[in-house]
């Protein structure tokens, strides 16, 4: 494949499409948004599952790990008793808040496109 052809803009390894796979749950880019927005880059896990309705608690964990296995974020163990869990942001986790915002804030003025969508695609919220 030529590079810049349709086929090579598309193969499974692209941009897009590593994008659209880190992004593919939900859980993570609320998880990035809500230490960003409302927590400034840091916060315990508690503060976390408080800070995010009908996250369960494993789901949290889970989605946490994956972000410290792809470095969006570093877990930090406080030697308290019992130990307190913090997690941050990192350089890397910070450089996807931008695309993060950007759809959120249009998903925030288009709402009414949201509810247009007919009923069944909508289920899932």
């Amino acid at each position: 494949m030529k590079p810049g052809t349709p086929e090579e803009e598309w193969r499974e390894d692209c941009a897009p499409r590593r994008t659209l796979d880190l992004f593919g749950t939900k859980w993570l880019s609320m998880i990035l948004h809500t230490l960003h927005v409302r927590h400034g880059g840091r916060a315990r896990t508690g503060v976390l599952l408080r800070s995010l309705p009908d996250i369960s608690k494993k789901m949290l964990t889970q989605t946490l790990r994956d972000m410290e296995e792809r470095e969006l974020v570093i877990r930090h163990v406080h030697g308290t008793i019992p130990p307190a869990v913090e997690y941050e942001l990192t350089p890397l986790g910070l450089r996807f808040i931008e695309p993060i915002e950007l759809l959120y804030d249009w998903a925030r003025r288009n709402a009414d496109a949201l509810d247009a969508l007919p009923r069944g695609a909508r289920s899932r919220w």
